[in-house]
């Protein structure tokens, strides 16, 4: 099931499946901002991923004295959300934990996925709540993909990320899903990365330590784009699949397993411990012009 929110600039469009963000659509131009979704290269358009990010070594791991299984990014993007809240700018999703969800994530949840517009931005708010009397242990972040190039004007190669902080990028590369050693340093000129394909043959670019919070998708033919905030997400993560039309920004608080890992979730790099009967939220906007 969809549903729509818009104001006097843009229309967001979402999929009760996985509360996901479909479409970000120009009031007056009609231009897209979220690419396609064709599933030739990637079928999908913002997932959330929850309770994991990334894969987990051998798509295991263990919390007291017990085995478990959990596939890359988790189970909440390919879960039917409840409409908890609708309004004219604002929709509210909800998640919570079923007898299915908890053979193999002993946790109790309520996840919520809040979508608010004002102007032509669309802020996404994560909100985790433990309900259980034990600590719950999560990761959350975003995946979405915006199209480049925008409204199908020029090519890939015309667009670039301009970063707010970073006059250089240390990324870890991903090996068989996971997170090695292995780090490549990219100069960047003027704060911009420029955009091809192959920077992503070999899976995502992965960040531990990026200085900007703002990162803002441009190109050298026009002024059209999109600006990303993400203040208070650990690590980020820039991908595409091979030779897509498409560059995903991912905010995240969590990462993949590593190479190393001992697969104890307590253990694991990133994981939050959220106190019983506790809350806790963080927000990534977009803002399209």
């Amino acid at each position: 099931m969809t549903v729509s929110i818009e104001n006097e600039h843009i229309k967001a469009t979402f999929n009760t499946k996985g509360a996901e963000l479909q479409y970000i659509t120009g009031v007056h131009s009609g231009a897209e901002f979220l690419w396609s979704g064709d599933a030739d290269y990637w079928g999908k358009f913002s997932p959330v991923l929850f309770p994991v990010i990334g894969a987990l070594k051998d798509n295991t791991y263990e919390y007291e004295n017990q085995t478990y299984h959990l596939p890359r990014h988790g189970f909440a993007r390919d879960l039917e959300f409840k409409i908890e809240q609708i309004a004219e700018h604002e929709v509210l999703f909800t998640l919570t934990h079923t007898d299915e969800t908890l053979k193999n994530y002993p946790f109790e949840f309520n996840l919520g996925l809040r979508y608010k517009m004002f102007g032509a931005s669309v802020c996404c708010t994560y909100e985790v709540t433990n309900p259980a009397d034990k600590e719950l242990l999560f990761s959350i972040g975003g995946h979405p993909a915006f199209a480049a190039p925008l409204n199908k004007e020029g090519v890939y190669t015309d667009y670039y990320l301009q970063f707010n902080n970073d006059e250089e990028l240390t990324y870890h590369h991903i090996v068989d899903n996971l997170v090695s050693d292995e780090m490549t340093t990219v100069k960047l000129t003027e704060k911009k990365l420029a955009l091809k394909h192959e920077l992503f043959y070999d899976d995502a670019l992965v960040f531990k330590n990026l200085k900007s919070d703002s990162i803002s998708l441009m190109n050298t033919k026009n002024y059209n784009g999109l600006n990303f905030k993400f203040k208070d997400f650990p690590y980020f993560g820039i991908w595409a699949a091979k030779d897509a039309p498409f560059i995903c920004l991912e905010p995240w608080c969590g990462i993949a397993d590593s190479m190393q890992h001992n697969q104890q979730l307590k253990d694991k790099e990133g994981i939050i411990a959220l106190a019983p009967k506790s809350n806790w939220q963080r927000t990534w906007q977009v803002t399209c012009f």
